[in-house]
Formats: structure tokens, sequence, C-alpha cells
């Protein structure tokens, strides 16, 4: 039951991840989170660095579409200004909506790589669907209160696999 909360991989900030190395591996479509992953829960715009992140991943063959949970009008806001296509209201970690974006983007579960920075939400559900699951630090210190009450499993969650060694990231 833990491993299912388990990402494949972790980094510091979402352009860590690099389109050209995703490419190799094979993968085709790259679906994210939003709010404390490519910006803060509280902040509106995206940025030129996401921007020409978002072009590079385009630019190698990658398909990218944002996954959130959040109101359309939030996500909307956000995707018009990048260029990117999205689903809102994604109830995750459900694997309802990680499948919808895979029929959308043509890809199987192997071909897909899930972003996020909660283990609760973005990597159960990538997990569920058969995705390579990437664990990204938080943006913002703060959340909404919804994500509070996650942070507090996620704390534990993350103790346990610690115990048992299956951190990686922390060697």
């Amino acid at each position: 039951m833990l491993r299912k909360f388990l990402p494949d991989e972790h980094v510091e900030s979402i352009l860590d991840i690099k389109p050209d190395k995703l490419r190799q591996r094979g993968v085709k479509a790259l679906v994210t989170d939003l709010d404390n992953t490519l910006i803060a829960w509280n902040e509106k715009g995206t940025t030129p660095q996401l921007v020409h992140w978002f072009s590079s991943l385009k630019k190698v063959g990658i398909s990218v579409m944002i996954l959130s949970n959040n109101s359309e009008k939030r996500v909307k806001l956000f995707s018009d200004s990048a260029g990117v296509s999205y689903i809102y209201r994604a109830r995750k970690p459900l694997p309802f909506a990680f499948r919808r974006a895979m029929r959308i983007m043509k890809v199987t579960g192997d071909e897909m790589v899930v972003v996020g920075d909660q283990l609760m939400t973005d990597v159960l559900g990538g997990n569920q669907v058969g995705a390579h699951t990437i664990l990204v630090t938080p943006i913002a210190s703060t959340d909404g209160w919804a994500t509070k009450m996650n942070r507090h499993l996620e704390r534990f969650i993350l103790s346990l696999m610690r115990r048992k060694g299956w951190l990686k990231w922390e060697e």
C-alpha cells in the first residue's frame, strides 16, 4: 500500500526536469499539477522561465497538460497565458482525469510523466495509471486549507518511506 505513494524521482523545481532526457527515455506526454508545482498556490500568472520550459518540451515532441483540482477560472487563467491545455476539477488522486489526459494525448501510462508537489494527489494518481511520477518540492511554504491537511499525512508517509530506505534522492 505504501508503495502507491512512492514517487519515481524527486526534483527541487519543475525547471530541473530536462525535456531532452525525458524524450530519450521514450516519454511522449507530461502531465503537471499547477499550484505549488508550477507557481505558488496564491499567484496567478506564468513566468518567462516556465513559458520557455513548456516550449522546450513541445520542441522535443512531448505533449503537455495541466491537471488540477482547482476551478476552471484559476486553471484557465494560467493555462491560457502559458499556451498549455488543461483539465480542471480533476478530483485527483482518482484516476479518471489521468486516464482522460492519456486519451487526449494518445499515450499509455509508460509514455507519460506525472509531476506534482503532493504524494496524496499527484504521485498516487500518476502511480495508479502506470505513469512515471516526479515529486517536486513545493514552491510556497504555505498552502491552501485543503492541502494543509494532506501535508500532515504526507510527512508521516515520507517518514515511513525514509525508515524503509526508499527515498533515493536523500542519499
